[in-house]
C-alpha cells in the first residue's frame, strides 16, 4: 500500500509599509496546501507610485513563533533554499522553492516599502 505523501500547508498574506498613494501589493491567495518534495511558488506583485524601485521583502512566521525576515529585494535573494528575484518589468517578487519540506508549513507574507523615505505628515510639536 502507498502511503499519502504528507502535505505542506501555506498561508500567504499582503503587507504594505508607508502611506498609500496608489501603492500596492498583491499575492497567492491562501491557503495553499502542498505535498513534500513538491515545488512552491507564490506570486507577489506590487503597484508603486515612486520612480525609484521599492524594496521588497518575504517574511516567514512558523507557528507560535513571531515573524522573520526571510528575504529582501536590495540584498540576499536566496535563503534556506528559497529564492525570490525582483523583476521590475514585471513589478514581481515571486517567492520560490524547488522542494518543500514539511518545516516549511507557515504564513509567508510579501512586504513592500518605498526607498523614499516619506515625511511624515501630521505631526505637531506643543511647546
Amino acid at each position: 500500500s502507498t502511503t499519502m505523501p504528507s502535505t505542506i500547508s501555506i498561508l500567504a498574506i499582503f503587507l504594505l509599509f508607508g502611506g498609500t498613494n496608489g501603492d500596492s501589493v498583491t499575492q497567492t491567495e491562501g491557503p495553499v496546501t502542498l505535498s513534500e518534495g513538491a515545488p512552491m511558488i507564490l506570486n507577489c506583485t506590487y503597484q508603486s507610485s515612486y520612480t525609484t524601485s521599492p524594496v521588497l521583502f518575504w517574511y516567514v512566521q512558523y507557528l507560535n513563533n513571531a515573524p522573520q525576515l526571510l528575504l529582501k529585494s536590495s540584498t540576499e535573494t536566496e535563503d534556506q533554499g528559497f529564492q525570490a528575484n525582483l523583476v521590475k518589468s514585471e513589478n514581481s517578487f515571486h517567492l520560490q522553492k524547488r522542494s518543500l519540506q514539511i518545516s516549511d508549513s507557515a504564513l509567508y507574507y510579501c512586504a513592500m516599502r518605498d526607498t523614499v523615505r516619506r515625511t511624515a505628515g501630521g505631526a505637531e510639536h506643543k511647546p
